[in-house]
């Protein structure tokens, strides 16, 4: 199926201008995989699947292997994706007020490095409506929701824009991740500075104890620099977060195979894909090493293989998410990346895969 998807599928996609075959691969999981026939085949695959309940910030997740914020931005397809073998979705990137994001295109292959650029500025229908539908469904999988701030909206007043998200998000997610990262809101990333966002997350914290204490992740940049790494672990620990987030996309354009034309008439986003790889890991690395290994870390980036994956969790990553590899690899991408970590696992000898975590970082 995976060669199938490769030879056939995917070159028809690509065809396609990019942010369309994306809309078009949602549409054909809603379509091709009905909500009760996904449930069903999610639940069937994830009592199958080798890893046994793995225990993360309180939740009992059924696969390593999550799909990132970013595919499913409005949370249309949870139950379709746990079916591909994803033990975890994280829906979003949502805003408290809907926003229709940058003009179009704002999403680019680059082929030749198994990558994407996006800009596409948080585009979403708005906290409210997106909880207004997964209250409808009965998520066959851990599910989580990736929040942000409005682009109109100051750094000022994020606080208070995060609250007003956090607040009915908190009535439908298993866990909630801040994402304070993405290059495609006007100084969003400012909000990763250690006194903004010990502010930031001191608010959530908060108001999270006050409603039902869910767990808190947060989600940063791979271009921080090593101090600034060093702060959000600090700042983690400090506030008894769930878990960081490693990596979003970075506005590196280093070591591209891509012609530096090409690269240029894309012009500004956020890159992922294989050559966030090794940034991502070392990230992953400093956080478990910064932290003494006591906060779980969510690895993502540059994911294609079982061997990226393993990658990531002996760097100190607990669970792991993708997206781009996702695109590129098809539909069997979760379950290969499932068989194919538990297969790695057992040929090292390790019994559990939490024998495994941050092994090359210890």
């Amino acid at each position: 199926m995976s060669k199938f998807y490769k030879k056939i599928i995917r070159q028809l996609l690509f065809k396609m201008p990019t942010e369309t075959a994306h809309e078009f691969g949602v549409e054909s999981l809603k379509l091709g995989l009905a909500p009760k026939l996904a449930q069903k085949l999610a639940a069937q695959f994830l009592q199958e699947e080798a890893f046994g309940k793995l225990p993360r910030f309180g939740l009992n997740f059924k696969s390593p292997m999550g799909i990132a914020a970013g595919f499913d931005k409005n949370g249309v397809v949870v139950n379709q994706l746990a079916a591909l073998g994803f033990g975890f979705v994280e829906v979003g990137t949502v805003t408290f007020n809907p926003q229709k994001g940058n003009e179009k295109p704002r999403l680019f292959r680059l082929p030749e490095d198994e990558a994407l650029i996006n800009r596409l500025g948080f585009n979403n229908e708005g906290t409210r409506k997106v909880v207004e539908r997964l209250k409808k469904i009965n998520p066959a999988c851990v599910l989580g929701v990736n929040i942000g701030k409005n682009k109109d909206v100051p750094n000022e007043e994020a606080v208070e824009n995060y609250l007003k998200s956090f607040d009915p998000a908190s009535t439908v997610a298993d866990y909630i991740a801040v994402n304070v990262s993405s290059p495609n809101t006007p100084n969003l990333r400012q909000l990763q500075k250690a006194e903004n966002l010990e502010e930031l997350l001191t608010a959530l914290q908060k108001r999270n104890r006050e409603l039902s204490a869910k767990p808190l992740l947060v989600k940063i940049a791979p271009d921080l620099s090593e101090a600034e790494i060093e702060a959000v672990a600090d700042i983690a620990v400090r506030l008894n977060l769930s878990g960081i987030i490693a990596t979003n996309t970075t506005i590196n354009r280093s070591h591209l195979k891509t012609s530096r034309d090409n690269i240029d008439e894309i012009g500004s986003g956020g890159l992922s894909g294989k050559p966030l790889r090794r940034r991502s890991t070392e990230v992953i690395s400093k956080i478990y090493k910064y932290s003494n290994g006591k906060i779980p870390i969510v690895g993502v980036g540059g994911i294609f293989t079982a061997e990226d994956a393993f990658e990531k969790i002996a760097a100190g990553a607990c669970l792991i998410q993708a997206y781009t590899g996702f695109v590129y690899q098809g539909f069997t991408f979760a379950r290969d990346i499932n068989k194919g970590l538990s297969a790695i696992l057992k040929k090292k000898g390790f019994k559990s895969l939490d024998e495994a975590v941050g092994i090359n970082t210890k």
